[in-house]
């Protein structure tokens, strides 16, 4: 008999909150007076970038892109494929690249590639939560929210085979999905 789930919190909204607020202050300061433009990696990165673009105080649109690396597992299929792409170029622009997690290193590395050959003006990215043990690729983000150890995590937009994208916590889900 396989067991329940259980969740466990790792963060929570207040954290997450106010982590987010810091974020938005220092990328309000690297890109003073100017316009951004957010680009988010779907689905994960949706409510991420919606709580950042609100705290931001400099002008801010965004976009969105969807990348497929993993299946209906838990691990990455190590091919990236785009789902759904800009609707408009990012050439000229200051672009920040907003993702839930940096894991393998494999999407970030893909989209960078991808984005400069748009020639923005900038380039830089945002992930919520950084996990450097996973690294296949070597990548570091410029804003990182949390850095966290190898646990299989949800909530806050992440998911689990869709699921659990709507809690307002980040949690560890035990046992790790296979």
């Amino acid at each position: 008999m396989a067991h329940k789930p259980e969740l466990t919190i790792l963060f929570s909204q207040a954290q997450i909150a106010e982590r987010v607020s810091a974020l938005a202050a220092t990328i309000s300061r690297d890109f003073a007076n100017q316009h951004i433009v957010l680009i988010g990696v779907l689905k994960g990165a949706a409510i991420f970038m919606s709580d950042l673009a609100r705290a931001l105080t400099i002008d801010a649109t965004f976009d969105f892109v969807g990348v497929a690396s993993y299946g209906k597992g838990s691990d990455s299929s190590g091919q990236v494929r785009v789902t759904k792409d800009l609707d408009e170029s990012v050439s000229g622009k200051n672009v920040i690249l907003v993702e839930d997690i940096l894991d393998t290193g494999l999407t970030l590395t893909y989209l960078r590639r991808m984005f400069l050959l748009q020639q923005p003006k900038a380039l830089r990215v945002a992930t919520l939560l950084d996990k450097p043990s996973r690294r296949l690729k070597p990548f570091a983000a410029d804003y990182v929210g949390f850095t966290i150890e190898d646990n299989f995590v949800v909530g806050y937009g992440m998911d689990f085979d869709e699921r659990y994208r709507n809690l307002p916590d980040i949690c560890i889900l035990t046992p790790r999905p296979q």
